[in-house]
């Protein structure tokens, strides 16, 4: 299937990629980077028709918006904030496309799902605590943020607990390592930096955005005719 292929590229590029940041040749950003969430992108354009196609499109389309506009961060901090809205518009996207997926047949553990939350929340508080001496004018786009990505984790860990396995491990794999990306970049921006900083974000962030993709695919594939 020409969708398999896109993804078997992607991992290849991703690949390269992250074999490139890992030598410091960061400078290549500009070439490779804006072509690997696209090759995502073709993989869902390809895969047949279901329910919440276009979203996860959408998510994937923004997310590739926040990727272009971020290799200009270091240029202006206008380009920070818009890479952060891009991906705040992405994060969003993966709510709704959470929110909407088919459900299984079990029925949720309200005890799991409370400990989940507090813990989500804990995250969320915790992380802000760290970031907020430093974040200055960006107090509350960055506050905003990290709830958008608390709240897209917990609709991932929701769905965990009530879609169909293998796929609803995969989504919630996925929205975790997302979150796991996106305090590694925060963290090295306003608080301490990290060595290979880079590097780390990259490789949880296409690993992320891989899983969660596919784990969609294949909650839609076990979509009942």
């Amino acid at each position: 299937m020409r969708n398999t292929t896109f993804f078997k590229i992607y991992i290849a590029f991703s690949i390269l990629y992250l074999i490139f940041l890992l030598t410091g040749h960061e400078n290549l950003d500009l070439f490779l980077k804006p072509a690997l969430i696209p090759l995502l992108g073709f993989g869902v354009y390809f895969y047949r028709k279901f329910p919440s196609k276009n979203i996860l499109l959408t998510a994937l389309l923004f997310s590739w918006i926040g990727d272009v506009v971020l290799l200009f961060a270091d240029i202006a901090e206008i380009y920070f904030i818009l890479g952060l809205v891009a991906f705040l518009i992405a994060h969003i996207s993966y709510c709704v496309l959470f929110n909407k997926q088919i459900m299984g047949e079990i029925q949720i553990n309200k005890i799991l799902f409370g400990i989940g939350s507090l813990l989500i929340a804990f995250y969320l508080i915790g992380m802000v605590t760290v970031l907020m001496p430093n974040l200055g004018e960006l107090k509350i786009p960055v506050i905003i943020y990290a709830a958008v990505i608390s709240t897209m984790l917990l609709f991932a860990f929701n769905g965990y607990l009530i879609w169909k396995k293998p796929a609803a491990l995969y989504i919630f794999l996925g929205a975790a390592v997302f979150v796991a990306s996106d305090s590694i970049l925060a963290f090295n921006k306003f608080h301490a930096p990290i060595e290979r900083s880079s590097f780390f974000i990259m490789l949880t962030y296409l690993v992320a955005q891989y899983l969660i993709v596919v784990g969609i695919l294949k909650l839609n594939s076990q979509k009942k005719k």
